[in-house]
């Protein structure tokens, strides 16, 4: 017997965008697809649209862009500011942290369990803590 997913591709990616209350559109539920059914991943824009180019689903970049912005906002991704103007999208939104190798630009995960955040501000009154976003920045050791 197969499987929901197997009749209809898109079933997963459709049930995602409509929990997160998100219409969706043609082009969505074909980035939904590309961003969230290959697993926990960091990617650009940029190697969205082309992933998105290769998979015959005509978006521009801004569309990508666009989309990318609606689902951080939703929830089902969370944007990854490395330096101004260098953004990754993060597909994992489970609680992390991120080792940033400067010289390739990858971007690993880090287990929350590894790092330690003390001493924090207090915040104004009315104001609560939603997460903390640690990077930790590598490069080669200078010789």
């Amino acid at each position: 017997m197969r499987s929901v997913s197997q009749n209809r591709p898109f079933a997963a990616a459709l049930e995602r965008l409509r929990a997160a209350d998100l219409r969706p559109t043609r082009q969505r539920l074909a980035l939904a697809r590309l961003l969230l059914e290959r697993g926990d991943r960091h990617v650009t824009a940029e190697q969205v649209h082309g992933e998105a180019a290769e998979s015959g689903v005509r978006v521009s970049l801004a569309t990508v862009y666009n989309t990318l912005h609606q689902f951080t906002r939703a929830g089902l991704i969370r944007e990854v500011v490395v330096e101004a103007g260098r953004s990754y999208f993060d597909t994992n939104v489970t609680d992390h942290h991120h080792l940033f190798f400067e010289e390739n630009g990858r971007l690993v995960d880090v287990p929350a369990a590894q790092v330690e955040v003390r001493g924090l501000p207090d915040l104004p009154p009315g104001v609560e803590l939603r997460r903390v976003d640690v990077i930790l920045r590598a490069s080669a050791k200078s010789k």
